[in-house]
């Protein structure tokens, strides 16, 4: 099963991962260079090679066969393992969508969930059934008459054996329009798309519909990192696409991300990219780095 899932996603991957299933994406990445993301709920299957994920402090692996669970929009960063022209780092993943999994969670079966401490990234080996399910969505993309009835059915039970698989409890906090996480995903959309404005923690917290102190409590639990933090990690990949339209206007960008004062930007981008932005810039034009998933 794994070795049909290789083939598939060699085959039909793309610079910008994107597959006529939505929601569904397809990666082949050929060095280990470090990048730097911002992921969203994600299913991820590794079918051949592996990459090391970092959030803060935590690292996470996952190699051929095992499966990499995000519930939450997160700025990460990662490395594959060993990959080159000859062995690619081949994945595939599906998009969590808060949307399909509610319907779910009223079929799940009686246990006890936990409404707060789950963790928002795990990693885990990928069982026979979850494989042959994505085999199954991913041999769709050779017959796309197939797509508009049977990848929702497909997508339905991936979500389903996730549900009821050991991280289940992860997929639960997804779908919960009350639960802890989609309170502090409100204001993570809020933070992605208001980059560049001022943060006043009383008015994030009020969005959260949660105190200012169980606020930076559930936000740094969701993230591991500071409101504050977490908009500047925003900023500064927001720059990192800017520049690649305007690789000679770095202080244009860094003021449109937020920054007044250029010597800053130019110190923090230096900091997370591991080069000054004109740089860095070169490097994304060239395809030095590219899109891959976390």
């Amino acid at each position: 099963m794994l070795a049909e899932i290789r083939d598939c996603v060699a085959a039909h991957a793309r610079p910008d991962l994107r597959t006529p299933i939505p929601g569904l994406l397809v990666s082949k990445v050929e060095t280990s260079a470090h990048d730097h993301s911002l992921t969203e709920p994600l299913l991820v299957v590794m079918a051949q090679g592996g990459k090391q994920l970092m959030l803060g402090e935590q690292t996470f692996e996952y190699r051929a066969g095992q499966c990499l669970i995000v519930s939450a929009d997160l700025p990460v960063t990662g490395h594959f393992i060993g990959a080159s022209r000859q062995t690619p780092a081949l994945g595939v993943g599906l998009e969590l969508r808060a949307a399909a999994i509610a319907p779910l969670l009223l079929e799940a079966p009686a246990r006890r969930w936990s409404r707060t401490g789950e963790p928002t990234i795990a990693t885990g080996d990928a069982d026979a059934d979850l494989l042959d399910a994505v085999a199954r969505m991913l041999r769709l993309l050779d017959r796309p008459s197939d797509i508009p009835v049977l990848a929702p059915l497909i997508e339905r039970e991936i979500l389903w054996r996730l549900l009821t698989g050991p991280h289940g409890g992860m997929i639960r906090q997804i779908g919960l329009a009350d639960s802890g996480l989609s309170h502090v995903s409100r204001v993570i959309r809020w933070i992605r798309d208001n980059y560049a404005e001022p943060l006043r923690i009383a008015d994030l917290a009020s969005l959260a519909g949660m105190s200012q102190s169980a606020f930076h409590r559930h936000f740094r639990d969701v993230t591991t990192m500071s409101p504050l933090q977490f908009q500047k990690r925003i900023r500064l990949q927001e720059a990192r696409s800017l520049l690649i339209a305007r690789p000679g206007d770095v202080a244009g960008v860094g003021h449109l991300v937020g920054y007044d004062s250029p010597s800053q930007f130019n110190r923090e981008y230096r900091r997370l990219f591991g080069a000054p932005p004109g740089q860095d810039a070169t490097r994304l034009r060239t395809g030095e780095v590219r899109v891959a998933l976390p």
